[in-house]
C-alpha cells in the first residue's frame, strides 16, 4: 500500500498540509517584507555579481562579525528547507528528489527576490546572498526532513494496535489483511499431492 501525506486519516493529512501551506505563505510574506523595504543610505554600492566576493570580504572581518553577517544570509531562508516539503505533504518521497525540489524552488524564490531587490532604493543585488540562502535551505532540509519522514513512516507502518471493529469501517478506515502466500501449482491442482 502506498502512503501519501502524513499518517492518520485523510482529514488529518489535509490539515497538516494546509498548516504547512499557511506557514509557508506567512514566511514568504515576512521574507519579502524584510528584503524589499526601502533603506535610507548615503550611498549605494553597485550590484555584486562576482561569486564568493562578499563571503570572502565577510570572512576578512572579525570572527563575530563574519558569523553574524553570514548567518544573516543563511538563516532567513533556512525554514524553507522544512516548510516546502511540509506543504508538499508526502512522506514516501525520496530524500534526493525532495532535496532537489526544495533547493530548486528556494533558489527560484531567492533569485526572484534578489532581482526585485535590485530595483528597491537602498538595496543591492548580491549573488552571494543567493548562494547563502540556498545553503541555509539545504542544511535545514538535510538536518531535519529525513529524520521526521522516517519517524512518520515508522508511526504509519505500525498500523492499528487493536482489531478493526464495525464502527471503524463505517468511518472509512480500510481493514488490512496480512500478506497471503501463493501456493505452487502442484499444490493447487487436484490429485497432484502424493
Amino acid at each position: 500500500m502506498q502512503r501519501h501525506g502524513y499518517g492518520g486519516t485523510p482529514a488529518l493529512r489535509y490539515r497538516y498540509r494546509v498548516a504547512g501551506c499557511v506557514l509557508l505563505a506567512v514566511h514568504l510574506l515576512v521574507l519579502g517584507w524584510l528584503a524589499l523595504r526601502p533603506l535610507t543610505a548615503p550611498w549605494v554600492t553597485p550590484a555584486r555579481l562576482e561569486p564568493l566576493a562578499t563571503i570572502r570580504a565577510d570572512l576578512a572581518l572579525s570572527p563575530w562579525d563574519a558569523a553574524r553577517t553570514i548567518g544573516a544570509g543563511v538563516l532567513p531562508f533556512a525554514p524553507l528547507g522544512l516548510l516546502l516539503p511540509w506543504a508538499h505533504g508526502r512522506i514516501a518521497a525520496s530524500t534526493a528528489g525532495s532535496l532537489a525540489r526544495t533547493v530548486f524552488t528556494s533558489a527560484m524564490f531567492s533569485l526572484a527576490l534578489q532581482v526585485v531587490r535590485g530595483g528597491v532604493v537602498g538595496q543591492v543585488l548580491d549573488v552571494d546572498a543567493l548562494l547563502m540562502n540556498v545553503t541555509g535551505v539545504t542544511v535545514a532540509h538535510l538536518a531535519v526532513v529525513p529524520m521526521i519522514r522516517a519517524r512518520l513512516r515508522r508511526r504509519g507502518e505500525a498500523g492499528p494496535t487493536r482489531p478493526l471493529r464495525r464502527e471503524d469501517t463505517d468511518r472509512g478506515l480500510t481493514p488490512t489483511i496480512p500478506r497471503v502466500g501463493i501456493a505452487p501449482w502442484s499444490d493447487a491442482l487436484p490429485g497432484s499431492r502424493p
